[in-house]
């Protein structure tokens, strides 16, 4: 959503825009068998294959080659993201910034608040000419947006905001750990990080999302009262349902679990409400449900902390390696230098670079699980298919076991219609003719 919050570091972004979920097996994309005596009449591989070709050729081409294109994305990302920072390190121009900041005042706090100022706002127009290729024009050219620039615009200006203040919030209080424990200032850092995450997981659906979505009450009792029932039934003490309108970004239907402790609430968005029918809704409020009954949001905090403790002992690492070989010609006097930072981040971002069949195949397993616990829940598989098609829409549907398992943090589309198909055939009653026969696509 805003791409000058990933400067707040890129493990903060790690977890505020996809909170963490062992690996999915990979047989799961292939072939299954019906092994029961209740599946045996039933079909999956063609069940499942029936429900691919409800995509027309064409629109799975586009959906395949603009999946495929964020693969060149990340790595871009992670070049820019780099040769920005080099810049900033090589022309000395963190250490200037950090001279203004002195110059400004004697407070170190204040200091190292006024640097994090200057270094977002020169890195957000450095990088503003792949943001906006990547989130504006990329994104129209797929049908996949429906803001004009300056609608766009404004989001990114209020994501920019928002990384000047949570930045501020984090950089402060991390490098003055830094200044008070030097050598050992890591462990602590790791701490504080993980603080700040489970942070931002709380504020974000009262103070954050709401800045960019209109979040209101569900009130139609024939969507509302079969969730709130549904929720009843497996133990979640829910009274409301929110819906934001996520139509003014785009057409793509998506729901969610957010928050963190008293604030955790599940939403569905408008699209989900006007391009789904019930059973669709239902599956796909189950799996948010999965979300919340599994625990995943703390889970999630674990293994991303732990990912987070590895990563700072690998920045500790890297800076003191190449602070003593470059830091004279940077001027950066030392890790306690708030100018250190662009350094900070070269190796955070190839740490978490390298590190993404791992984060990705954490959230594809919780995803996988909740898919499963949603399918128990709300009992509709078919309605289940159709909405892993729709996710489809940008989303490639069939991709290698190995193009799944490096590059996919949710379940391909193939992989979910098959555990739906799977589930099926061990509940024949569940079967659903008006959900089969649905044309998900409009025809063109």
């Amino acid at each position: 959503m805003l791409r000058a919050a990933r400067f707040v570091l890129p493990l903060a972004l790690v977890v505020i825009f996809f909170i963490s979920r062992s690996a999915v097996s990979l047989a799961q994309a292939g072939p299954v068998a019906a092994n029961s005596s209740q599946a045996q009449s039933f079909d999956i591989n063609a069940a499942v294959n029936a429900y691919l070709a409800k995509m027309p050729p064409a629109q799975r081409a586009r959906s395949d080659a603009y999946f495929e294109g964020g693969y060149w994305l990340i790595l871009w990302d992670f070049l820019s993201t780099v040769f920005v920072m080099w810049l900033l390190l090589h022309f000395q121009w963190s250490a200037r910034m950090r001279n203004l900041a002195e110059r400004i005042t004697r407070l170190r706090i204040l200091q190292t608040a006024l640097y994090w100022i200057q270094f977002i706002i020169v890195t957000s127009v450095l990088t503003f000419p792949l943001t906006v290729y990547e989130g504006y024009f990329r994104e129209h050219k797929y049908g996949l947006l429906n803001q004009n620039f300056n609608a766009w615009m404004r989001d990114q200006l209020v994501g920019l905001a928002i990384g000047l203040i949570l930045g501020a919030i984090l950089i402060v209080p991390l490098f003055g750990l830094v200044r008070r424990l030097g050598r050992k200032w890591w462990v602590w850092g790791a701490v504080v990080m993980i603080i700040f995450v489970a942070f931002v997981s709380l504020i974000a659906p009262v103070y954050i999302s709401p800045l960019f979505n209109q979040y209101k009450k569900l009130e139609d009792p024939k969507i509302k009262d079969p969730i709130l029932s549904m929720a009843r039934a497996n133990g979640i003490p829910a009274t409301d349902v929110y819906e934001f309108d996520a139509s003014r970004q785009s057409n793509r239907v998506s729901a969610n679990v957010s928050g963190f402790g008293g604030t955790q609430r599940i939403s569905l968005n408008d699209n989900l409400l006007k391009r789904c029918t019930l059973p669709e809704i239902e599956t796909t409020m189950g799996h948010e449900m999965g979300h919340y009954v599994l625990n995943h949001e703390y889970k999630g905090l674990v293994m991303i902390g732990v990912l987070i403790v590895i990563g700072f002992a690998f920045l500790n690492w890297g800076m003191e390696f190449a602070l003593s070989r470059w830091g004279a010609s940077w001027e950066v006097r030392g890790i306690t230098d708030v100018a250190v930072l662009p350094l900070a981040m070269i190796i955070l971002s190839l740490y978490f670079f390298l590190m993404t069949p791992v984060t990705n195949t954490i959230t594809r397993t919780m995803e996988f699980e909740a898919d499963m616990y949603g399918l128990n829940a709300a009992r509709q598989p078919d309605g289940e298919a159709n909405v892993d098609l729709m996710l489809g829409e940008y989303r490639k549907l069939d991709p290698g076991p190995i193009e799944e398992f490096i590059f996919f943090d949710h379940p391909s589309g193939r992989t979910r219609i098959t555990a739906a198909m799977r589930w099926k055939a061990e509940n024949p009653e569940s079967a659903s003719s008006e959900e089969v026969a649905r044309p998900v696509f409009s025809a063109p």
